[in-house]
């Protein structure tokens, strides 16, 4: 019988203190450090194999780095539109001043950062290659620090790759002395190894060799692979599972926030921890604003709620029904963070919501009335929920509305980095999972925010948030995500504020079949 065997991308870095291939410490390093460079921590590698039944999990990671040089590594990717191919450019440092040089085309042509950049080979104790895959490398390391004693203290960038098909633009880097891990195992497919002794090698391709100019012999790293089964059963795969979410947390937050719990917000934390408490940005004011009216506040930066077009989209069936799952992504594409604070009616579950607004310095200008804010006590909630957000319908070919759904009440999450390339964009935002915003249920105010160039991801799968179409005539829908439905938001543009998905009906009640048309190619 076929093992359907599941990969653990590693995250975690061995040591960021190893050997290059010349064998120079790199924290030691007496001259200019090269523009970039490939480190390996150690020379000697164990991994973790997991089996339970028919499932098993394959956990290491190699442990090589890339080192950016005296100067930050940085490329920014985007596109016009979703008809138009991303292109990425390299920020470089020319005689003190910053220009952008255009990568070649091939290098970049997702937003998981660039392609096939390294090959790993694995060979067994008998030297015979078993394994030989491209992994393609994202700058964004979770878990990036400083190699070096005269490295920069902290690294202005984001975390993590996007996942999101409908992403604008990218922002990657490595600080000046800084590190990123290389990807260790494959991203896709099924990938195994017996227990014993093998020999890997990771190599950087020689495009990526020859356009940054690294020396060759510094771009092939081997080390000693060590393939032990830990243990087996029930209990040992639940934790290794926990481990597989984890390490794609730091690996990438693209696939940490797709990760979602109860068919709600993607990236679903301990709702008991309550951010304000700690975090300075994230604690409301002592006492509700006075009341005025939105044209009374000066005119300066306002957020602007975009909808991007669903995606992840499924069909669901079981129990004679049959439902259409989809995530919902309203990002902000404006010149301020959409910012609200919530003021508890005494002994109630009810909050008033206020919108404030700041001038180009950031010193707060205002607030209006911005509806409410509602304790959701379900399981897999228990925190404040913001009632005029969103909304999500599924319309008839004709754009009426056939359905819509039941999620009506949001507690804004900055899970996706939708477009980091625009002015002001926040590329390290606070507020990045339901562990650090929308309070607990003890809270006498809450503050919740969307910061510019991020994005809000709600994946909709259970019934009464997911479309139901068991009865629906087969035909052409739409899916609409739509921001601000109420306009009790004050923003930009409400130009922008809907976007429609396409979808395709089929086959009976008893079966039902799905087409979800490409968007100008793009997929998902």
């Amino acid at each position: 019988m076929t093992r359907r065997t599941r990969v653990l991308v590693a995250g975690a870095v061995a040591t960021a203190v190893g050997l290059t291939a010349a064998g120079m410490g790199v924290a030691n390093a007496a001259t200019d450090p090269p523009p970039l460079a490939l480190t390996l921590a150690t020379t000697n590698v164990v991994a973790e194999r997991y089996v339970w039944g028919e499932e098993s999990y394959l956990y290491f990671d190699l442990g090589v780095n890339v080192i950016a040089g005296k100067d930050p590594f940085e490329i920014r990717a985007t596109r016009k539109s979703y008809a138009d191919p991303i292109v990425a450019k390299q920020t470089v440092l020319k005689n003190g001043k910053k220009k952008e040089v255009t990568l070649p085309a091939g290098m970049v042509t997702g937003w998981g950062g660039l392609k096939d950049f390294t090959t790993v080979s694995i060979k067994n104790a008998a030297g015979a290659e078993i394994a030989n895959y491209q992994t393609d490398f994202c700058p964004n390391d979770y878990q990036s620090t400083r190699t070096r004693r005269d490295a920069p203290a902290d690294t202005p960038y984001p975390q993590g790759c996007s996942y999101n098909p409908f992403t604008i633009g990218s922002v990657w880097g490595i600080q000046a002395g800084w590190n990123a891990t290389t990807a260790s195992l494959p991203s896709t497919g099924e990938f195994d190894l017996a227990d014993g002794d093998y020999t890997a090698t990771v190599t950087l391709n020689k495009t990526y060799q020859d356009y940054f100019k690294i020396a060759a012999s510094g771009t092939a790293l081997t080390m000693n692979l060590k393939v032990e089964t830990i243990d087996e059963g029930k209990e040992a795969g639940e934790a290794v599972a926990a481990k597989v979410k984890a390490a794609r947390q730091g690996e990438n937050t693209a696939e940490a926030a797709a990760v979602a719990e109860h068919g709600e917000h993607a990236g679903q934390g301990d709702a008991d921890l309550q951010v304000s408490a700690y975090k300075p940005e994230f604690r409301p004011p002592a006492k509700r604003p006075k009341a005025v009216r939105a044209a009374s506040i000066p005119k300066g930066p306002r957020p602007d709620l975009r909808s991007l077009p669903a995606w992840g989209i499924a069909l669901e069936q079981g129990d004679g029904k049959a439902f259409v799952s989809f995530g919902a992504t309203v990002w902000n594409g404006g010149t301020s963070p959409l910012l609200v604070d919530g003021f508890r009616q005494t002994g109630t579950d009810l909050m008033d919501a206020y919108q404030y607004f700041f001038d180009a310095s950031g010193k707060e200008v205002g607030s209006v009335e911005a509806g409410t804010m509602e304790w959701d006590a379900r399981d897999g909630h228990r925190h404040w929920h913001f009632t005029d957000f969103a909304q999500y319908n599924l319309l008839t070919a004709d754009q009426k509305q056939a359905v819509r759904s039941g999620k009506e009440a949001f507690c804004l999450v900055n899970t996706d980095a939708v477009d980091y390339t625009i002015p002001n964009a926040k590329w390290r935002p606070s507020n990045t999972d339901l562990s650090s915003s929308c309070g607990q249920n003890t809270a006498v105010a809450v503050r919740e925010v969307l910061d510019i160039g991020n994005g809000d991801t709600y994946t909709q799968s259970l019934p009464g948030q997911s479309f139901e179409v068991t009865d629906l005539p087969n035909g052409t829908y739409y899916i609409e995500v739509k921001a601000n439905p109420s306009n009790k938001l004050s923003e930009l543009s409400t130009t922008n504020n809907s976007a429609l998905r396409k979808i395709i009906l089929g086959g009976t009640p008893a079966e039902r079949t799905l087409e979800v048309p490409a968007v100008n190619g793009i997929e998902g």
